[in-house]
């Protein structure tokens, strides 16, 4: 009888430290609810103790949590349809508030769609396409325009995309502290021209692009044909040169020749006319040729001694 009681007395220990003791680990927080209704609040980790049957615990996220929204097409201030997509990290700080607002996880994604999703709509239909994609450090060129229904905006004017993602942030941030959700950071995933807009837009950068390479082109041949020019020039003026030492040369060459010839002519007068005329019949008489002279010519009184 004592064993069974004994027995009986430890099913019941069992059954109490089963259903009463509970562990919270470092990446969560609790929320103890009895019969629905939250009674206590768990925020540190370790062993803790409820009421077994009685109470319920509701473990939440302490880590940060990630949203994911759906892409969206918005038109810019400037009348340009892109999809935007957006992303933003979170986390549960009041998990009592959260559980009476939004219960779950789920719960609380379905209220930071709405949120965030209107939020920034109004950002992007507020704000031009290149303040969108334009980041902190750009530097605008003097000749940027641009114009908003009649409106001139010049570039010192304009924001880039972290200040518009700062006031993103600011303004839906403002709506998340009455769920007991803090938000941490919205960032743009993805902006692209929506289909019909961006085959526009590339034909348009092809074109720009084809400009500026024929322009390039144009420069380049303009270049060609000035350096190709120059070295004709250069070409002109090195043969020019050249000729003008060629008739220096030869006319040097010829008077040192004539010189030569004349002190040879000096020196033996009859040797002289015998060698050059001996060179001219080398010159003029061949095997198959024919020379017509009289003879009473000097020319042919070499012949007609040698005979």
């Amino acid at each position: 009888m004592k064993n069974g009681i004994v027995i009986i007395v430890v099913i019941v220990a069992l059954l109490i430290a089963k259903g009463g003791f509970y562990i919270v680990n470092e990446a969560e927080q609790a929320i103890v609810t009895q019969f629905g209704k939250p009674v206590g609040e768990v925020s540190y980790p370790g062993l803790h103790f409820k009421l077994p049957f009685i109470q319920d615990v509701t473990r939440f996220e302490k880590r940060i949590l990630k949203w994911d929204g759906d892409p969206n097409q918005i038109p810019t201030k400037d009348k340009k349809f892109i999809w935007v997509d957006t992303t933003a990290r979170w986390r549960i700080t009041d998990p009592l508030l959260f559980l009476k607002t939004v219960a779950t996880e789920r719960g609380a994604l379905s209220r930071l769609d709405d949120i965030i999703d209107s939020v920034v709509r109004d950002a992007v239909s507020g704000h031009l396409l290149v303040e969108l994609v334009r980041g902190g450090d750009y530097k605008a060129t003097g000749n940027e325009r641009f114009e908003v229904d009649g409106v001139q905006i010049l570039p010192e004017d304009m924001i880039g995309r972290e200040e518009i993602l700062s006031g993103i942030l600011l303004e839906a941030s403002s709506s998340t502290p009455e769920y007991g959700i803090e938000l941490i950071d919205v960032q743009f995933k993805r902006l692209n021209y929506v289909e019909q807009v961006r085959v526009r837009v590339y034909e348009r950068m092809i074109n720009e692009r084809k400009k500026v390479a024929a322009q390039y082109r144009s420069e380049g041949e303009g270049e060609k044909l000035e350096i190709l020019g120059s070295m004709q020039r250069e070409l002109k003026e090195i043969s020019s040169e050249a000729y003008r030492k060629a008739l220096e040369y030869r006319g040097a060459a010829d008077a040192e020749a004539a010189a030569i010839y004349a002190e040879a002519y000096n020196q033996d007068k009859e040797f002289y006319t015998f060698l050059r005329t001996m060179e001219s019949y080398k010159k003029t008489i061949t095997n198959k040729g024919k020379l017509v002279i009289s003879t009473d010519s000097d020319y042919y009184r070499y012949l007609k001694s040698s005979k």
